[in-house]
């Protein structure tokens, strides 16, 4: 069955490859793609704004989406997600990577791309094209949630709370400030990032926790996302004020959260981390994505395999400290 690219087209595009996501949703077995709110999340935070949208790559056929390439919050990364019925699709997605989702640097054209550990086939393809992989990963962890759900503890004079019962968002945006190191007090202009990042479609203020001080103040903070056809959590974003850390606060804000979902149906969260923090409490690794990175002279060919020289090159676009997409609890 032929699939044909065209480029995305956000307003028209955006839902549909949401439920091309569900539609493709596993968790083990080759090649993995995202689950659906890691790509509404990608869109409702303050750092798309430095995205060039018009670079993703869609491949439709007569029944759909069946492919995508795309970065998340930089330039020069490449993701892939794949229908698995069109692993056909491989070479060509990471060809329309190279020629629009890498970066110029140092009079170099560089790309690093996520290929999911149990995908062979990907990473044979993208070894023959000049790729070479980096100790650099993009874990997955998943917690299986019980039944009934335990007891959740918090220091005396702490609380629980929902942004559906207090939403205050210069509470939400001092603790998010705080918690991703960014300084002491954050700037005014906040408050538009944070109203921005809660327009996304399925954000649930009933579902988003916090922790709050005895003096009122938000503490800890975490986001949580549902996806019923699956009956999944997702957890993202996490942080923890640090003056307040080592008080188990964060780990009760991410276990109401899933207990929140796990009331509405879902029997797993999945958490974009391996982390220590997440890992004392009962989530397991279950898969991971490796970086693999080329570098190529300005008149190399896409998809040409260039020296060694030239594939270890330093790259800009590096996932580094990334805000609120990064738990930091």
């Amino acid at each position: 069955m032929r699939a044909n690219l065209r480029p995305y087209d956000h307003a028209a595009d955006f839902e549909q490859v949401g439920q091309f996501l569900v539609r493709t949703y596993r968790s083990s077995g080759g090649h993995i793609n995202w689950v659906q709110p890691r790509w509404e999340y990608m869109h409702y935070h303050p750092l798309i704004r430095g995205v060039d949208l018009r670079t993703i790559g869609i491949w439709e056929a007569p029944r759909g989406i069946v492919g995508l390439v795309h970065p998340e919050h930089e330039m020069g990364t490449a993701y892939f997600e794949i229908d698995p019925d069109h692993g056909d699709l491989k070479r060509a997605m990471l060809t329309h990577a190279e020629q629009h989702l890498s970066v110029w640097h140092d009079g170099m054209r560089r790309l690093r791309i996520y290929l999911n550990e149990q995908d062979d086939d990907f990473q044979a393809i993208a070894a023959t094209m000049g790729y070479e992989p980096t100790d650099e990963r993009d874990p997955m962890s998943r917690f299986v949630i019980p039944t009934p759900f335990p007891r959740i503890l918090l220091p005396r004079g702490y609380r629980l709370r929902s942004l559906a019962e207090d939403n205050d968002l210069r509470k939400v945006d001092r603790v998010l400030w705080r918690g991703f190191g960014h300084g002491d007090s954050p700037p005014e202009d906040g408050i538009a990032d944070r109203e921005f990042m809660q327009s996304a479609p399925n954000f649930r203020k009933d579902l988003t926790v916090v922790v709050e001080a005895p003096d009122g103040a938000f503490v800890s903070f975490c986001g949580m996302w549902y996806e019923p056809i699956h009956a999944i959590a997702y957890v993202e974003p996490v942080a923890t004020d640090p003056d307040y850390r080592a008080m188990g606060l964060g780990r009760a804000a991410v276990l109401e959260g899933i207990r929140r979902c796990g009331a509405l149906g879902a029997s797993e969260a999945w958490v974009g981390s391996t982390m220590p923090f997440y890992l004392s409490f009962g989530f397991r690794p279950a898969y991971q994505s490796r970086v693999w990175r080329r570098a190529w002279t300005r008149g190399g060919e896409p998809g040409a395999r260039g020296s060694p020289a030239e594939a270890r090159g330093d790259e800009p676009g590096r996932r580094g400290d990334e805000g609120e997409a990064r738990s930091s609890a």
